[in-house]
């Protein structure tokens, strides 16, 4: 790729980016949210389709201009994106072969023998053991980014692009993903992957490219020593993408020294909740937790450990059938037994998955931020539009929201910036305990620092603070305590003094 540049209204997106990746190497694409990672590469796909972009692209030594997808899928360029693009109703061998269907020789009807039969040998090729007959509803997330490699891999796949594909794994998961990568680049199949996660890029990429602000910055090459430590180093990789060095990846606290420091905030008593489907199943048992003011509290907990579940069942009830359990703010019963009367009670919750359940993708950012605060800007009846302007345009330039008006669609902004919209709608809300689920998934260094700024200044004004994160030195460099949790129960409770990766980890894994 020479010389790209693309436009979208009011934004330049990408500005004479270069790229160049060779057969059999796994190439990184690094940079902040909003660098143009994404953009470049739906640019390669033909999501943004030749006329729409300046430049050019060769591929195999000769020039291309895809109008689609399946312009480039043709060439053998095969991208997963992100979010997934499975269907959870049809079958594994239904999902691999969509929209290429296999015919054979029946003239246009599908040959099923040949397609679960080509479906088991793929799945086979993945690492997958399950029926090519299985429901993609029946898998987890990580089996799922298999699948999708799979589906790739039955196009004759020979330049594989990945987006953030661990961003919803756990680390077992993760470790299965790069070692099927690795044995794709041993197979003389290149790949491009997007990541946030320095550590995975400096275990399998052979390059690294560092887009900053729509543009190319550096393209660095990681050498492997004879221990197989690589030789580039985090910070630097940072340092290019961020433009300057973080000395420390975590602000300074401040502590709170108001009069009600140390009083409790939250309480959370024998709370207990089933799932929503299967009801003899507990994804919470019998948890009970307290945050005080001006203190932050982190959750640990492996995959499928309940962290969420509790979160979501606390904040108005809103995952799973409630058995028991009571729930004080300040001190007093408080009703939380739905989400207005939770916001009404002090509570706020930052989803795990901003796009499904925090954000509304096709209003703007104006109307995204004001929708916790309604009540709170009413005028003779009415939302006033003038005051809620002036919010958004406050926290748009306090959060460091990049967008050309707060009118931007919230679904074109990256995710970093989807994530400041979210916190910007909960501060504004100003409650006195504040729940952020995974609040750095899928976000680069520089952003979590500033979202680490924020959450450090909320407790500073005395907010509790509930931290949830599968990333344990998060934990260990935000929080001031630690519990831990294990299918649905409590397993420990650690201070931050006394708390390393190794320990919390045992506590995750002690059923």
């Amino acid at each position: 790729m020479h010389g790209i540049t693309k436009t979208f209204p009011g934004v330049t997106a990408l500005c004479e980016v270069n790229l160049t990746v060779r057969p059999g190497e796994i190439h990184a694409i690094c940079g902040e949210n909003g660098a143009g990672k994404s953009t470049l590469m739906k640019v390669l796909s033909g999501v943004h389709p030749h006329g729409s972009y300046d430049g050019e692209i060769r591929f195999e030594g000769q020039p291309v201009a895809f109008k689609d997808i399946r312009a480039s899928e043709r060439h053998g360029i095969v991208i997963i994106h992100q979010e997934l693009a499975l269907v959870p109703y049809l079958s594994l061998a239904e999902n691999i072969f969509l929209g290429n269907e296999q015919t054979g020789s029946k003239r246009g009807f599908i040959d099923w023998n040949e397609t679960l039969r080509r479906a088991g040998t793929l799945l086979k090729r993945v690492g997958l053991r399950e029926k090519p007959q299985t429901p993609v509803s029946d898998i987890g997330v990580g089996k799922q980014q298999l699948v999708e490699i799979a589906k790739a891999l039955a196009k004759e796949v020979k330049l594989l692009i990945l987006d953030e594909p661990t961003a919803a794994l756990n680390d077992e998961d993760s470790a299965k993903l790069l070692d099927l990568i690795i044995e794709l680049r041993d197979q003389n199949i290149a790949c491009i992957i997007i990541s946030h996660k320095l550590n995975e890029i400096r275990q399998i990429a052979d390059t690294v490219t560092v887009l900053r602000d729509g543009r190319t910055i550096d393209t660095l090459t990681v050498r492997h020593t004879p221990s197989s430590e690589p030789e580039l180093s985090e910070d630097s990789i940072i340092r290019s993408m961020v433009g300057r060095d973080l000395d420390h990846r975590f602000p300074d606290r401040t502590p709170y020294e108001g009069d009600d420091a140390g009083r409790t905030a939250l309480s959370v008593k024998n709370w207990t909740v089933r799932h929503p489907v299967d009801h003899q199943r507990k994804v919470v048992d019998d948890v009970s937790l307290t945050v005080r003011r001006g203190e932050i509290v982190g959750i640990a907990g492996l995959m499928g450990a309940g962290r969420t579940e509790l979160a979501m069942s606390v904040f108005g009830r809103s995952y799973g059938s409630y058995v028991s359990g009571s729930v004080e703010l300040d001190g007093a019963p408080a009703n939380t037994g739905t989400v207005p009367a939770a916001i009404a009670a002090g509570l706020a919750y930052v989803t795990e998955d901003r796009k499904q359940y925090g954000l509304n993708l096709i209003d703007n950012i104006n109307r995204n931020i004001s929708l916790a605060s309604l009540p709170g800007m009413r005028r003779n009846g009415v939302v006033d539009e003038h005051h809620e302007r002036k919010v958004a345009e406050r926290y748009r330039d306090t959060m460091n929201i990049k967008a050309p008006t707060v009118y931007e669609q919230v679904g074109r902004l990256s995710g970093g910036n989807q994530q400041k919209v979210v916190l910007s709608r909960w501060i504004h809300a100003d409650p006195q305990v504040l729940v952020l689920d995974e609040p750095t998934r899928g976000i680069d260094v520089g952003a979590k620092f500033e979202i680490y700024t924020v959450i450090d200044q909320l407790a500073a004004q005395g907010k509790a603070v509930v931290f949830i994160s599968s990333e344990l030195p998060e934990l260990l460099g935000m929080c001031d305590r630690i519990y831990t949790m294990a299918e649905g129960r409590l397993t420990g409770e650690v201070a931050r003094a006394d708390a390393t990766q190794e320990s919390l980890m045992r506590l995750m894994t002690r059923l």
